[in-house]
């Protein structure tokens, strides 16, 4: 089942823009991050059909802290909430539910719920959904680099960071920022990048397949010399 997953798209996607989307609208920031969390079970049963073996949505970054502590209180209100509300569907659906990032810095009821879903949801193999949350890649980083030894391979190196998660194919970031943000850097290494102005609480089934189709009109090339054309 796992490999049948592997053969698939590792689709990722920054999910961005929900604060400016609240604001446009002259609503607040807590019902645009409602509204982003609503946007999300559309797009996960399109992946699921469009050739997805592997969807990573990033939620909440280490940095996003930062943030006034009441918008951050919503978000991990907001979690428990999807936690709660969304996993019989999700498994219903197929769908196996992991959340990456750290444990430390959330309440116990929320790593509670997290297990929970993770456990509920284990045999599910349609479509493996992760959530960033709390998550730093370059933390990640650190602490693989940490258990490592120093004949390491890469490949042992990268089953240390990922739990043996594939590499992404492709970055959707949604929101008009063309950048990162310490999102699966390590697994990002030839990723195919698509960057979007259109706000996350907004973006649609359709534009997840347009993405996909732009994505698969690439040329990867993993670092050899392009393809030459035939002459006829």
């Amino acid at each position: 089942m796992q490999s049948t997953l592997d053969s698939k798209i590792h689709a990722g996607i920054i999910m961005d823009g929900n604060g400016r989307w609240a604001t446009r609208l002259g609503l607040s920031r807590s019902q645009g991050h409602r509204a982003g969390v609503r946007a999300i079970r559309p797009i996960v049963e399109a992946a699921k059909d469009m050739g997805v073996g592997t969807l990573t949505l990033y939620a909440f970054s280490g940095d996003n802290w930062k943030r006034p502590p009441a918008e951050v209180a919503v978000l991990m209100t907001l979690l428990k909430s999807y936690l709660a509300e969304e996993i019989e569907t999700l498994v219903a659906m197929g769908v196996r539910l992991s959340v990456i990032g750290r444990r430390d810095r959330i309440s116990p009821a929320l790593a509670r719920r997290i297990e929970e879903a993770q456990a509920r949801s284990a045999s599910a193999g349609a479509l493996h959904l992760r959530i960033a949350f709390d998550y730093s890649s370059r933390d990640a980083i650190l602490d693989a680099a940490r258990r490592s030894r120093s004949d390491t391979t890469r490949e042992e190196f990268a089953r240390l960071l990922t739990g043996g998660a594939p590499e992404l194919d492709l970055v959707i970031r949604t929101g008009g920022e063309q950048r990162l943000s310490d999102f699966l850097l390590y697994e990002c290494a030839y990723a195919e990048l698509l960057f979007t102005a259109r706000l996350w609480p907004d973006f649609q089934p359709g534009h997840l397949r347009e993405a996909l189709a732009e994505f698969r009109s690439r040329q990867r090339r993993f670092g050899a010399a392009p393809a030459e054309r035939v002459a006829a």
